[in-house]
């Protein structure tokens, strides 16, 4: 019996160290303005988007009809979704030091307006958004991005 609590024990405090190292990493940024329904989908569910929510690298974005969202992100890139959009958050890391990092995106469908922040001013070179049939690194500050329901052009 005692094995058997002790077995349990370890089990449950393994499974929480991983809930930790989930819940301490570092956010890619924050839900700023809202407007309609919003969800945020990682590993583990789904839930519905509210400002403050924090939003992490490996993140899906969905807005629906009539609805968009504003992030911005730890760099200070601003990112805005109109609706009916997919937008993946491939992965986003932040020196928040020395500006090095990674900003990788990915819009499957509908608008997203890109103002871009540290990371692309000091390394344009490490952003890049791509859609189905397009991928596009950043050169300049401000650009638009637009999918069509099947998942063409890009502008």
């Amino acid at each position: 019996m005692r094995l058997r609590v002790i077995n349990h024990a370890l089990i449950l405090a393994c499974g929480c160290m991983a809930v930790a190292d989930v819940l301490a990493a570092d956010a890619a940024g924050v839900v700023k303005t809202l407007k309609g329904t919003v969800q945020i989908e990682r590993t583990g569910g789904s839930s519905g988007a509210a400002i403050g929510s924090e939003v992490y690298g490996s993140d899906r974005i969905v807005t629906g009809p009539e609805s968009s969202v504003g992030i911005t992100l730890r760099d200070t890139t601003q990112l805005s979704a109109g609706a009916n959009t997919i937008l993946e958050l491939n992965k986003f890391a932040f020196n928040t030091t020395t500006h090095d990092g990674v900003l990788d995106a990915t819009v499957k469908r509908g608008s997203l307006a890109v103002i871009s922040g540290k990371l692309a001013k000091a390394n344009p070179e490490a952003v890049r958004f791509s859609t189905p049939t397009t991928t596009l690194g950043v050169r300049g500050t401000e650009f638009i991005i637009e999918v069509g329901d099947k998942g063409e052009g890009a502008r």
